[in-house]
């Protein structure tokens, strides 16, 4: 699923610090918010480029960890692409880890809530594995995948 109005959206804005999602009533439908969450267009081109498919597998966050950080030269770049980042470790977590749930916080930011009650920021994580590589996504996923 592509969203036209995010890419014209990021080329009018300042770097992104974070991601919010906010629905009108307050109450997203979790597969529609589960489609939006894994957009992930710049790191889908940049996986692309680098021959990494994006499956949304542990196995593909193997390779997304291999990936030649090219992006750490452009600082708007490192910040999008650490939004994406969290947001597909958030979407292999939702779809291969039982229980895991996408939650929306009462700001808007999506975070994935573990069957265990855990609240994990796969934002926060992203900008981190964006900016340094460390920790990597499949390291933080197979953390999340054994509680």
């Amino acid at each position: 699923m592509s969203f036209w109005f995010v890419g014209n959206w990021r080329k009018k804005h300042e770097p992104a610090l974070g991601v919010a999602v906010v629905s009108a009533d307050g109450t997203p439908d979790p597969g529609d918010l589960a489609d939006l969450l894994s957009t992930c267009e710049l790191l889908r081109a940049q996986a692309s480029e680098a021959g990494v498919r994006l499956d949304e597998s542990a196995a593909s966050l193997e390779e997304l960890d291999q990936m030649l950080p090219r992006w750490r030269d452009d600082s708007e770049k490192v910040s999008w692409l650490g939004n994406d980042a969290g947001l597909y470790l958030g979407t292999v977590i939702v779809r291969t880890v039982p229980g895991a749930v996408w939650e929306l916080r009462p700001s808007g930011q999506p975070v994935v809530r573990l069957a265990s009650g855990r609240e994990f920021n796969v934002v926060e994580a992203g900008h981190a594995w964006a900016e340094s590589g460390v920790p990597g996504l499949s390291q933080l996923y197979a953390e999340v995948a054994e509680r």
